[in-house]
């Protein structure tokens, strides 16, 4: 069952690594903020010769990095942010760390402060399949999207493509473009996605 799991986390990460690499340039300086392990910005290395820095709160996953040879700061995220002056890096990537966050609105004001735009990908907590689920059960959402009971999962901020369009259009950020994938997290999803869309990325930037 573990392996399982595993499996498909792996496959995530992948899908998120494609979408989200399609959209950095080569050379451009690139700041993950719960960056983990460093896959995605370890493959951003290699395929696109970014400077890349990582952020994360877990010690081990951030030696993890090092190995890889990915800079790399262990720390809270708003104050790793605040080390770094206006427009230092190309891109932010924030890819489902928002949902973890006590503080994610003061994150992606800094994000934009610091970066001069962001990637942020989030699981759709309007993801039809949750909807029916806590409709008809009133417990904790457990599916593709959603896939821990809740004694196993972190703290949750429940966002969805809707309410973080909102955020954007209420603090004068710029949605630049977005990828919507279904709950299989391959398949687009171009049609009402706030439904139908388990997983998104928006890039974001000041207006």
């Amino acid at each position: 069952m573990s392996d399982g799991k595993n499996g498909k986390n792996a496959d995530r990460r992948k899908i998120e690594l494609r979408v989200i690499s399609e959209w950095i340039g080569d050379g451009e300086r690139v700041l993950d903020l719960g960056c983990g392990r460093g896959i995605l910005l370890g493959e951003l290395v290699r395929t696109k010769n970014i400077y890349a820095v990582g952020v994360d709160s877990d010690f081990e996953k951030i030696a993890r990095c090092i190995k890889r040879g990915v800079n790399a700061y262990h720390g809270d995220i708003l104050d790793a942010l605040s080390s770094f002056g206006d427009n230092s890096f190309d891109w932010i990537i924030c890819s489902r760390t928002l949902p973890e966050l006590e503080n994610a609105r003061e994150v992606v004001f800094e994000a934009l402060r610091v970066g001069k735009r962001a990637a942020v990908g989030f699981v759709n907590h309007a993801y039809w399949r949750n909807r029916l689920s806590f409709a008809f059960t009133g417990d904790r959402i457990v599916n593709e999207v959603y896939p821990d009971t809740w004694d196993k999962a972190r703290p949750m901020n429940a966002i969805s493509i809707n309410s973080f369009k909102k955020f954007c259009l209420q603090n004068d950020i710029k949605i630049m473009r977005s990828r919507f994938l279904r709950g299989d997290w391959k398949t687009p999803c171009n049609f009402m996605p706030n439904i139908f869309a388990g997983y998104a990325v928006l890039e974001i930037s000041k207006k």
